[in-house]
């Protein structure tokens, strides 16, 4: 069986200017560790960079010549809704792929749409508005909150200062993201309980390999956020004292209760084959989940590595795990 790994080849781009270009040259380091994999496991493989624009994309895609299609495109620098895109040219290919298709992650770059659905079917997450400085007088959520860039991934965007607690801050804060990701922000009531993730992996049967939880050992005056810094900028105060626990230190009972959550906004979101799903804890314990992240980070640092590690897998089994997934999901919708 022979595989073609698709990524996107970092460029300079707009991340350059605001020092957050770490994030983009991280595909290269999935490549790396899939290509070894799929060493291990004995699966001839090429691989395939791609650059803008999309036109010649396309005219790549249909060149492959492979069984399956492992898919680390994580959109063009700058672009991240490039991603979608280039999923729906491979389901237009008719080449089995890894990963989800190009709807759920189209719909999860859109956190606000997103939350919307979770909202409508019941599934719990933070009270939220989208502002940018036109509609900001309409602010009504409760303080502490959080300022995210609407459409970004990788915590582009995340850091101390996006936690917030009065209307001035708010008003600063909301310029920022909206000067500098797309114009508009997305701004949720902060949880400040326990955080914790889980990968999902499957198609109608789905499973849950392990949870992590998150541990801060900041000062007390840092908020407890996952920052870009927290994940890329390596002997940063942020970097130094977040990590990664697994498997999480909780209840029988609560590892139930985040599963069903993740299965069920896995489901929504129209995830297949793998996707993390994040949560935190408000102050009376209830899980909420914060977003759904579809092909999620997979090198082998990542959380849903160790969750793999945790539930038994080497880390080649688990890249092959995606691929036979991919395989099945390919044999159900054909």
């Amino acid at each position: 069986m022979k595989v073609a790994i698709i990524y996107n080849q970092p460029e300079s781009d707009r991340y350059h200017a605001f020092g957050e270009s770490k994030a983009e040259l991280g595909v290269l380091d999935e490549v790396n560790a899939v290509s070894q994999a799929l060493d291990e496991l004995k699966y001839p493989y090429v691989l395939v960079s791609l650059r803008p624009p999309l036109e010649a994309v396309k005219e790549k895609i249909y060149a492959i010549d492979a069984d399956v299609i492992f898919n680390l495109f994580e959109g063009f620098d700058g672009c991240p809704e490039t991603e979608g895109k280039v999923a729906g040219m491979l389901a237009e290919r008719k080449i089995p792929f890894t990963g989800c298709p190009a709807e759920a992650l189209t719909l999860a770059l859109d956190k606000a749409r997103a939350k919307e659905r979770f909202e409508k079917a019941g599934i719990p997450t933070a009270r939220y508005q989208v502002l940018c400085l036109n509609n900001i007088a309409d602010f009504h959520l409760k303080f502490p909150c959080i300022v995210k860039p609407l459409g970004e991934d990788a915590s582009h965007g995340i850091s101390e200062d996006s936690v917030v607690a009065d209307f001035s801050a708010l008003e600063k804060q909301v310029g920022k993201v909206c000067a500098l990701f797309g114009g508009r922000a997305l701004v949720e009531e902060y949880l400040d309980g326990r955080e914790f993730n889980t990968t999902v992996m499957g198609h109608c049967r789905l499973t849950v390999p392990a949870i992590s939880e998150i541990v801060y050992t900041l000062p007390p005056d840092k908020p407890r956020v996952l920052t870009f810094e927290g994940k890329w900028e390596e002997n940063s105060l942020y970097f130094d004292n977040t990590r990664a626990v697994c498997p999480a230190d909780i209840s029988l009972s609560e590892q139930n209760e985040i599963g069903q959550i993740a299965k069920a906004a896995f489901r929504l979101v129209g995830c297949q084959g793998y996707a993390r799903v994040d949560f935190r804890q408000d102050k009376a314990g209830n899980f909420k989940v914060l977003e759904v992240n579809p092909n999620p980070d997979i090198t082998p640092g990542s959380g849903a590595a160790l969750q793999a590690a945790t539930s038994g897998m080497t880390y080649s089994q688990f890249i092959g795990k995606i691929i036979r997934l991919a395989l099945k999901y390919n044999n159900i919708n054909n």
